[in-house]
């Protein structure tokens, strides 16, 4: 879906030299606005970011919030969270496989829309697709196959130490 006002494609170099804010997937050639999270969306995301900092030394990674993502030749996705391997060089724009991709589910978004991005996730190589959702404050491990709850309330990266058990993640939207 095109964002409004675009009817012709833009290149790739246009993309990457635009200004959006906020900022905008870019899918073969059309921006595709991102819907605005609202506070339970935002706070969630600063916790995951908090939660996976504290540990980014222990696990081994770099947390990025809101990082472009090129998926493919053509297209930019921007995931809310991301886990990415420490040892691997720093990228500007991340080129290659997260170890985690997290999207939080904001009120607009539909299943299929987010299929479509765990998809290209999928594609490029990611490992690890999580979908949260701060109504139902459910967690989701997303692959190819399908989308299942983890069984122990726990999102993991298998062989690692790296997780976020939901019920913390969560209770962090109740604070007052």
């Amino acid at each position: 879906m095109a964002a409004p006002g675009i009817t012709k494609p833009l290149t790739i170099d246009e993309y990457l030299r635009s200004p959006y804010r906020p900022d905008v997937d870019f899918v073969g050639g059309y921006i595709e606005e991102r819907n605005w999270g609202e506070y339970n969306h935002a706070r969630l995301q600063a916790l995951l970011a908090f939660w996976f900092g504290t540990h980014e030394r222990e696990w081994n990674v770099r947390v990025v919030v809101e990082q472009r993502v090129q998926v493919s030749e053509t297209s930019f996705r921007i995931p809310d969270v991301s886990l990415l391997r420490r040892e691997l060089p720093i990228e500007q724009i991340i080129r290659t496989a997260p170890l985690v991709c997290i999207e939080i589910l904001s009120p607009e978004d539909s299943v299929h829309k987010m299929r479509v991005r765990f998809a290209d996730y999928h594609r490029m190589g990611v490992e690890n697709v999580w979908l949260l959702d701060p109504e139902s404050r459910a967690g989701f491990i997303c692959t190819p196959s399908g989308i299942s709850r983890p069984v122990d309330g726990i999102l993991a990266v298998p062989g690692t130490e790296i997780n976020i058990p939901l019920m913390q993640a969560f209770s962090g939207l109740d604070e007052m």
